[in-house]
Protein backbone atom coordinates (compact mmCIF):
# COMPACT_ATOMS: atom_id res chain seq x y z
CA UNK A 1 0.00 0.00 0.00
CA UNK A 2 1.17 3.48 -0.87
CA UNK A 3 0.24 6.71 0.82
CA UNK A 4 -0.65 9.91 -1.84
CA UNK A 5 0.09 13.21 1.59
CA UNK A 6 0.76 13.40 4.92
CA UNK A 7 -3.17 13.92 5.69
CA UNK A 8 -3.83 9.87 4.13
CA UNK A 9 -0.70 8.79 6.68
CA UNK A 10 -1.84 10.23 9.54
CA UNK A 11 -5.68 9.10 8.61
CA UNK A 12 -4.15 5.70 8.03
CA UNK A 13 -2.39 5.69 11.69
CA UNK A 14 -5.49 7.50 13.83
CA UNK A 15 -7.59 4.28 12.22
CA UNK A 16 -5.19 2.20 13.90
CA UNK A 17 -5.58 3.59 16.97
CA UNK A 18 -2.04 5.16 16.71
CA UNK A 19 -2.69 9.30 17.32
CA UNK A 20 0.13 10.55 15.66
CA UNK A 21 1.26 14.27 15.64
CA UNK A 22 2.05 16.04 12.11
CA UNK A 23 5.68 15.63 12.52
CA UNK A 24 5.56 11.77 12.79
CA UNK A 25 2.97 11.28 9.99
CA UNK A 26 5.17 13.63 8.00
CA UNK A 27 8.46 11.48 8.86
CA UNK A 28 6.16 7.78 7.99
CA UNK A 29 5.17 9.26 4.66
CA UNK A 30 8.37 10.04 3.28
CA UNK A 31 10.04 7.41 4.68
CA UNK A 32 7.75 5.51 2.64
CA UNK A 33 8.08 7.35 -0.25
CA UNK A 34 11.78 7.43 -0.62
CA UNK A 35 12.07 4.53 0.36
CA UNK A 36 14.42 5.12 2.92
CA UNK A 37 14.90 3.49 6.96
CA UNK A 38 13.23 5.55 9.60
CA UNK A 39 14.90 5.97 12.56
CA UNK A 40 12.70 6.72 16.04
CA UNK A 41 13.64 7.72 19.13
CA UNK A 42 11.21 8.54 22.14
CA UNK A 43 7.94 6.76 22.67
CA UNK A 44 7.24 3.19 21.23
CA UNK A 45 4.50 1.51 19.30
CA UNK A 46 4.89 2.94 15.21
CA UNK A 47 6.37 -0.01 14.06
CA UNK A 48 3.71 -2.38 14.68
CA UNK A 49 1.02 0.00 13.74
CA UNK A 50 2.95 0.70 10.42
CA UNK A 51 2.23 -3.24 9.19
CA UNK A 52 -1.13 -2.88 10.43
CA UNK A 53 -1.76 -0.09 8.09
CA UNK A 54 0.26 -1.10 5.00
CA UNK A 55 -1.23 -4.84 5.78
CA UNK A 56 2.05 -6.14 5.47
CA UNK A 57 4.40 -9.09 7.83
CA UNK A 58 5.63 -7.21 10.65
CA UNK A 59 9.79 -8.99 10.69
CA UNK A 60 10.72 -7.90 13.95
CA UNK A 61 14.63 -7.65 15.06
CA UNK A 62 14.77 -7.61 18.71
CA UNK A 63 18.84 -6.66 19.21
CA UNK A 64 19.99 -6.79 22.52
CA UNK A 65 23.92 -7.19 23.52
CA UNK A 66 26.02 -9.20 22.11
CA UNK A 67 23.82 -9.82 19.35
CA UNK A 68 25.82 -11.10 16.05
CA UNK A 69 25.32 -11.36 12.00
CA UNK A 70 24.04 -14.81 12.34
CA UNK A 71 21.46 -14.24 14.51
CA UNK A 72 20.27 -11.80 12.40
CA UNK A 73 20.66 -12.71 9.06
CA UNK A 74 20.52 -16.90 9.11
CA UNK A 75 21.98 -20.02 10.42
CA UNK A 76 22.13 -24.41 8.85
CA UNK A 77 19.95 -26.32 10.20
CA UNK A 78 22.52 -28.57 11.65
CA UNK A 79 19.92 -31.53 13.40
CA UNK A 80 18.27 -31.53 10.03
CA UNK A 81 21.72 -31.58 8.09
CA UNK A 82 22.93 -34.41 10.29
CA UNK A 83 20.28 -36.60 9.72
CA UNK A 84 20.06 -36.45 5.74
CA UNK A 85 23.84 -37.06 6.04
CA UNK A 86 23.37 -40.39 7.93
CA UNK A 87 21.34 -41.00 4.69
CA UNK A 88 23.73 -40.23 1.70
CA UNK A 89 25.00 -43.08 0.17
CA UNK A 90 28.34 -40.80 -1.66
CA UNK A 91 30.88 -38.33 -0.24
CA UNK A 92 30.13 -36.19 -3.34
CA UNK A 93 26.83 -35.68 -2.57
CA UNK A 94 27.76 -33.81 0.71
CA UNK A 95 27.25 -30.69 -1.17
CA UNK A 96 23.44 -31.29 -0.80
CA UNK A 97 23.96 -30.65 3.20
CA UNK A 98 23.69 -26.74 2.28
CA UNK A 99 20.60 -26.58 -0.13
CA UNK A 100 17.65 -24.21 0.60
CA UNK A 101 15.64 -26.47 2.58
CA UNK A 102 18.45 -26.41 5.41
CA UNK A 103 18.64 -22.75 5.94
CA UNK A 104 17.16 -21.45 8.58
CA UNK A 105 16.09 -17.33 8.37
CA UNK A 106 16.61 -15.02 10.69
CA UNK A 107 14.82 -11.55 10.43
CA UNK A 108 16.67 -10.02 8.49
CA UNK A 109 16.84 -12.36 5.52
CA UNK A 110 13.58 -13.19 6.01
CA UNK A 111 12.77 -9.06 5.70
CA UNK A 112 15.25 -9.80 2.56
CA UNK A 113 13.09 -12.16 0.83
CA UNK A 114 9.79 -10.81 1.98
CA UNK A 115 10.69 -8.05 0.10
CA UNK A 116 7.65 -5.02 -0.05
CA UNK A 117 5.47 -7.29 1.73
CA UNK A 118 6.87 -6.56 5.00
CA UNK A 119 8.23 -4.07 8.00
CA UNK A 120 11.39 -4.82 9.44
CA UNK A 121 11.28 -3.37 12.73
CA UNK A 122 15.03 -3.59 13.98
CA UNK A 123 14.06 -2.99 17.99
CA UNK A 124 16.27 -0.85 20.53
CA UNK A 125 19.46 -1.08 17.90
CA UNK A 126 21.21 1.02 20.51
CA UNK A 127 22.03 -2.41 23.00
CA UNK A 128 23.70 -3.67 19.91
CA UNK A 129 27.12 -3.24 19.68
CA UNK A 130 29.39 -1.12 16.71
CA UNK A 131 30.02 -4.37 14.72
CA UNK A 132 26.71 -5.55 14.52
CA UNK A 133 25.50 -1.68 13.95
CA UNK A 134 27.78 -1.76 10.28
CA UNK A 135 26.69 -4.73 9.64
CA UNK A 136 23.34 -3.67 9.68
CA UNK A 137 24.06 -0.69 7.87
CA UNK A 138 25.55 -2.39 4.89
CA UNK A 139 22.56 -4.72 4.66
CA UNK A 140 20.18 -1.50 4.46
CA UNK A 141 22.32 -0.10 1.84
CA UNK A 142 20.92 -2.86 -0.70
CA UNK A 143 19.07 -5.11 1.06
CA UNK A 144 20.99 -8.41 -0.52
CA UNK A 145 23.25 -10.43 1.53
CA UNK A 146 25.38 -13.57 -0.20
CA UNK A 147 24.99 -16.74 1.19
CA UNK A 148 28.26 -18.85 0.33
CA UNK A 149 26.30 -21.72 -0.35
CA UNK A 150 23.80 -20.50 -2.56
CA UNK A 151 24.98 -17.09 -4.12
CA UNK A 152 23.35 -13.82 -3.65
CA UNK A 153 19.74 -13.29 -2.29
CA UNK A 154 18.33 -9.30 -2.87
CA UNK A 155 15.11 -7.86 -2.32
CA UNK A 156 13.57 -7.30 -5.80
CA UNK A 157 11.35 -4.22 -3.60
CA UNK A 158 12.61 -3.72 -0.22
CA UNK A 159 10.96 -3.82 2.62
CA UNK A 160 9.79 -0.67 4.72
CA UNK A 161 12.00 -0.60 7.80
CA UNK A 162 11.18 1.22 11.18
CA UNK A 163 15.04 1.49 13.25
CA UNK A 164 13.98 2.02 17.13
CA UNK A 165 16.48 3.24 19.49
CA UNK A 166 16.47 4.55 23.73
CA UNK A 167 19.56 5.95 23.61
CA UNK A 168 21.67 4.08 25.97
CA UNK A 169 24.50 5.03 23.54
CA UNK A 170 25.15 7.40 20.41
CA UNK A 171 24.51 5.24 17.33
CA UNK A 172 26.44 6.52 14.40
CA UNK A 173 26.73 9.25 12.09
CA UNK A 174 26.89 6.62 9.29
CA UNK A 175 23.47 5.22 10.01
CA UNK A 176 22.14 8.19 10.75
CA UNK A 177 22.89 9.15 7.40
CA UNK A 178 21.14 6.35 5.98
CA UNK A 179 17.87 7.29 7.60
CA UNK A 180 15.08 9.59 8.12
CA UNK A 181 15.23 10.70 11.79
CA UNK A 182 12.43 11.51 13.81
CA UNK A 183 12.22 12.06 17.63
CA UNK A 184 8.58 10.88 19.14
CA UNK A 185 7.73 13.63 21.93
CA UNK A 186 5.77 12.88 24.65
CA UNK A 187 1.73 13.92 23.61
CA UNK A 188 0.56 17.30 24.47
CA UNK A 189 -2.30 17.31 26.70
CA UNK A 190 -5.37 17.33 24.87
CA UNK A 191 -4.11 14.83 22.80
CA UNK A 192 -2.84 12.58 25.19
CA UNK A 193 -6.80 12.99 26.38
CA UNK A 194 -7.46 11.75 23.50
CA UNK A 195 -4.89 9.01 22.88
CA UNK A 196 -6.10 7.50 26.12
CA UNK A 197 -10.37 7.77 25.45
CA UNK A 198 -9.47 5.82 22.10
CA UNK A 199 -7.15 2.89 23.34
CA UNK A 200 -9.59 2.80 26.39
CA UNK A 201 -13.05 3.41 25.83
CA UNK A 202 -14.40 3.30 29.32
CA UNK A 203 -12.32 5.55 30.92
CA UNK A 204 -14.66 8.89 31.26
CA UNK A 205 -13.39 12.52 30.04
CA UNK A 206 -12.82 13.20 33.34
CA UNK A 207 -11.10 10.09 34.16
CA UNK A 208 -8.85 10.41 30.98
CA UNK A 209 -8.18 14.66 31.90
CA UNK A 210 -7.53 13.94 35.56
CA UNK A 211 -4.49 10.95 34.22
CA UNK A 212 -3.01 13.07 31.55
CA UNK A 213 -2.40 16.23 33.58
CA UNK A 214 -1.25 13.59 36.61
CA UNK A 215 1.30 11.72 33.90
CA UNK A 216 1.83 15.45 32.92
CA UNK A 217 3.42 16.81 35.99
CA UNK A 218 5.28 13.30 36.39
CA UNK A 219 7.19 13.85 33.35
CA UNK A 220 8.30 16.90 34.82
CA UNK A 221 10.11 15.17 37.45
CA UNK A 222 13.43 13.63 37.54
CA UNK A 223 12.82 9.83 36.93
CA UNK A 224 14.64 7.17 35.85
CA UNK A 225 11.69 6.32 33.14
CA UNK A 226 8.75 9.18 32.56
CA UNK A 227 5.79 7.21 31.86
CA UNK A 228 4.68 7.38 28.22
CA UNK A 229 1.52 7.19 26.85
CA UNK A 230 1.09 3.47 27.22
CA UNK A 231 1.91 3.88 30.83
CA UNK A 232 -1.03 6.50 30.95
CA UNK A 233 -3.37 4.42 29.03
CA UNK A 234 -2.77 1.59 31.76
CA UNK A 235 -3.39 3.15 34.64
CA UNK A 236 -6.44 5.37 33.36
CA UNK A 237 -7.89 1.94 32.71
CA UNK A 238 -6.83 0.16 36.57
CA UNK A 239 -8.07 3.54 37.64
CA UNK A 240 -11.78 2.94 35.76
CA UNK A 241 -12.13 -0.26 37.29
CA UNK A 242 -11.79 0.59 40.50
CA UNK A 243 -15.01 3.35 39.84
CA UNK A 244 -12.16 6.20 40.09
CA UNK A 245 -13.14 9.60 38.07
CA UNK A 246 -9.75 11.26 38.99
CA UNK A 247 -6.52 10.81 40.63
CA UNK A 248 -7.33 11.81 43.88
CA UNK A 249 -7.76 9.65 46.79
CA UNK A 250 -5.92 6.04 47.82
CA UNK A 251 -7.16 4.48 44.65
CA UNK A 252 -4.53 6.67 42.40
CA UNK A 253 -1.86 6.22 44.92
CA UNK A 254 -2.38 2.19 45.47
CA UNK A 255 -2.28 2.06 41.55
CA UNK A 256 1.02 4.16 40.89
CA UNK A 257 2.55 0.84 40.20
CA UNK A 258 0.81 0.93 36.52
CA UNK A 259 2.34 4.26 35.56
CA UNK A 260 6.23 4.29 36.87
CA UNK A 261 8.23 1.25 37.08
CA UNK A 262 10.88 2.00 39.24
CA UNK A 263 11.31 2.15 43.30
CA UNK A 264 12.81 5.66 43.56
CA UNK A 265 10.85 6.99 40.67
CA UNK A 266 7.64 5.40 42.66
CA UNK A 267 8.76 7.38 46.11
CA UNK A 268 8.95 11.04 44.05
CA UNK A 269 5.75 10.00 42.09
CA UNK A 270 3.72 9.77 45.73
CA UNK A 271 5.21 12.86 46.66
CA UNK A 272 3.94 14.97 43.39
CA UNK A 273 0.26 12.99 43.56
CA UNK A 274 0.18 14.06 47.02
CA UNK A 275 0.65 17.94 45.95
CA UNK A 276 -1.59 17.88 43.51
CA UNK A 277 -4.70 19.80 43.78
CA UNK A 278 -7.84 18.51 44.85
CA UNK A 279 -10.60 18.08 41.77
Amino acid sequence: MRFSSVSEVEGALRNASYLPDRGLATAVYLALTMRRPLLLEGEPGVGKTLARILDAELVRLQCYEGIDAGQALYEWDYSKQLLYARTLQEHERAAELYGPEFLVERPLLHAIRAGAGAVLLVDELDRSDDEFEAFLLEVLSDFSVTVPELGTIAAEEPPAVVVTSNRTRELHDALKRRCLYHWIEFPELEREIEIIRLRAPGVSEQLARSVAAAVSRLRELDLVKPPGAAEAIDWASALALLGAESVDGDGARETLGWVVKNREDLRQAEEALAALPDG
